[in-house]
Order: C-alpha cells, then structure tokens, then sequence
C-alpha cells in the first residue's frame, strides 16, 4: 500500500530594501520595532517593495516612514537573504541595504515603530539585536 505525504508548501519569496542611516558624526539612526512574537526589536529601517518600485526607492520610502527622515543613498551595500516562518509557511526574504545620509527631518516616525533613536557606534552594536544588521555597521567601519 502506498502512502502519501502531504506536500510542503514552498517557500515564499519576498523582497524588501533598507537603511543604513550614518550622520556626520557617524551616528546609527535606529528603530525600535516587534517581532514576529511581538517583542522589542532594535534594528535598522526596511520593508517590502511596493507594485513598481525599484528596491532604491523601496529603501528611501521605508526609512522616511519608520525615521521621519528623508535621506539620500551613498551606496548601496552587501544584501541579506535569511529564512524565517509566519504563521506555519516558510518564508525566504532578501534584503538590500543602502548605505544612506540623512537630508533632513521631514515627520515623525509611522505606527510600525515605537521609537527612534540615534545611537553612537559602540552603543548601536550593543542593542541590534540581528547578526546581520551588525555585520552590515561593521562593514563601514
């Protein structure tokens, strides 16, 4: 007799862009956020891509709503692909980071961040909670 095993669903892929937001000082601009548990989170500004958009303009427009700052991108930076699960389904995400200035503060931050913050270099690396937001800040050491 055969048996049959459900089939995995497969993975979903998803694609989001973000800021590393360094000022003249060399100051980190932070938020705090939650996780997929609902916990505080410090890391750095990012979010999916919108119908269009260019991952460049992803990246601006994510870091304006979660900072209030409007910013201007150096370089674009290594990008981060990592796996996670929501709600059962495995999910493949891919990040690409942009080294960024900020121009100016525009508004304040958007209802998905409890707080930003500017943080010194040493005490940024403290709170970032993800490996891979740290090895981006030491990437521009």
């Amino acid at each position: 007799m055969m048996t049959f095993m459900p089939r995995q669903a497969s993975p979903r892929l998803e694609f989001s862009a973000g800021g590393l937001v360094l000022d003249p000082d060399g100051r980190v601009l932070l938020i705090r956020a939650r996780d997929l548990r609902n916990q505080p989170v410090w890391t750095l500004p990012k979010g999916a891509l919108k119908p269009g958009e260019s991952s460049t303009e992803a990246a601006l427009r994510e870091v304006q709503e979660e900072t209030g700052y409007r910013c201007e991108v150096v370089r674009e930076m290594t990008s981060v692909t990592y796996w996670f699960q929501r709600e059962g389904r495995r999910i493949r995400k891919t990040v690409r980071w942009y080294l960024m200035r900020p121009v100016e503060k525009v508004g304040e931050h958007d209802h998905e961040v409890d707080e930003v913050l500017w943080a010194e270099r040493a005490d940024a690396e403290a709170r970032l909670r993800y490996d891979s937001d740290r090895r981006l800040l030491a990437a521009v050491s």
